[in-house]
């Protein structure tokens, strides 16, 4: 059933006053690209429990998980916005050497798609563009397999790596870097049952000496793995091929095809001394608003409470549409309620900045179902004077989900 059609019985109940903020969390990947999760029905049970009620899907180019998400939010009573992310590259700011929101790779550039129409039309050409970047992403994640394997066979190690077997157990058609650290250290516990032979094998892979973590720490292991061997200057590292990436002012222009919201991903205090591009905000405001960017999303786990304010209300000031998730991208169980870093709770201000996000994009959700357009304008350019009539009838929308019978 499309999303629509899930809210045919719907009729808006605008109220006046305050909102009464409710639990969201619009940033989580499933299996579809990579995640902590082993299905959909697992990330929205744990929602339901967590009492979170707005859910949003963000897989890495890919929109395969929406029918599961929709029918799967729908059934619990939860509303489902239907996400995308995609990985550009600012060409200039790569030859320069700066950093935009990839903390190790100048110029590359983490970029969303918010409230995506569902079920979904995009022409054969953009089509064609996404099958490339997974294509390429994917034969990426495969030479990086070639290079373990050669580590493997220098240190005569005496087994190897089958990519194809790796996309197979592990994937869902997206082969990124945390698949194949998985497939590492699934082939050492499968040779190496003792634990003192394990940490031998580690610590000559990773030329370490001894672990960080447990080695009955799945997720930490992998991390390990992961940052040891394949980032930027470490032995199974590759190059990427800037061929392999679309610029943001394209992929904005898929997003809005795609019924969305385009909206850029701060990293904020999550690296010390900020990132070239976000180091001034007033500065970082004015790019976004030139670049035709008018929705932002933080992921809070990696921000200091009082930075992620600042922030988010600063640029909900400027008119910016802005909504928080966890990302669930890497191994590990964490909570699915946002949280600042240091497990610290949303005070009130964020958490009815988040909600006020999350309505103006439910009601862009709706609206783009029903009329064909949204919460933006021809241009792209977010109707900042509607902005309280939008976060109302996504207020009365969501609360319609949420509290059916």
């Amino acid at each position: 059933m499309s999303f629509i059609d899930n809210l045919k019985d719907f009729s808006p109940q605008i109220t006046s006053g305050d909102l009464k903020p409710l639990k969201v969390n619009n940033h989580l990947h499933t299996p579809h690209s990579f995640s902590a999760f082993q299905s959909v029905d697992e990330a929205l049970d744990q929602s339901a429990e967590e009492g979170v009620k707005v859910v949003g899907v963000n897989d890495f180019f890919s929109f395969d998980a929406y029918a599961d998400w929709s029918d799967g939010a729908f059934k619990r009573n939860l509303f489902p916005l239907f996400n995308v992310e995609f990985i550009g590259l600012n060409e200039a700011y790569q030859k320069e050497g700066l950093k935009v929101n990839d903390p190790g790779n100048p110029g590359r550039t983490y970029f969303s798609g918010k409230s995506l129409a569902y079920p979904l039309t995009l022409s054969t050409d953009t089509k064609q563009k996404i099958d490339d970047l997974v294509t390429n992403a994917n034969d990426y994640v495969r030479k990086m397999t070639e290079k373990v394997n050669e580590l493997f066979a220098k240190k005569q190690f005496g087994f190897r790596l089958d990519y194809n077997q790796i996309k197979k157990d592990l994937a869902m058609g997206q082969v990124r870097e945390r698949h194949l650290a998985r497939a590492i250290r699934q082939l050492a516990e499968k040779h190496y049952k003792d634990a003192n032979r394990l940490l031998a094998f580690y610590n000559e892979l990773l030329d370490v000496n001894g672990m960080s973590c447990s080695l009955t720490d799945e997720a930490g292991v992998e991390n390990e793995i992961r940052n040891a061997l394949l980032k930027a200057g470490k032995p199974a590292y590759v190059p990427e091929d800037p061929n392999g990436f679309l610029s943001v002012a394209e992929i904005r222009s898929i997003i809005l095809e795609a019924g969305g919201i385009p909206t850029y991903p701060f990293l904020a205090d999550a690296v010390k001394g900020y990132t070239d591009f976000e180091r001034e905000l007033k500065k970082v405001s004015a790019e976004l608003k030139d670049l035709g960017v008018w929705s932002v999303e933080f992921i809070p786990t990696r921000n200091n409470h009082a930075i992620l304010k600042e922030y988010s209300q600063y640029l909900k000031k400027e008119g910016f549409v802005v909504s928080f998730g966890t990302e669930h991208n890497s191994p590990g169980k964490q909570p699915i309620e946002v949280e600042a870093k240091g497990a610290t709770k949303l005070d009130k201000d964020l958490m009815e900045i988040n909600y006020e996000g999350a309505c103006i994009l439910a009601a862009h959700q709706y609206l783009f179902a029903k009329e064909g357009v949204g919460v933006l304008d021809n241009k792209g350019v977010f109707k900042a004077e509607k902005r309280d009539e939008f976060t109302k009838l996504g207020d009365s929308l969501i609360q319609f989900v949420t509290n059916k019978n």
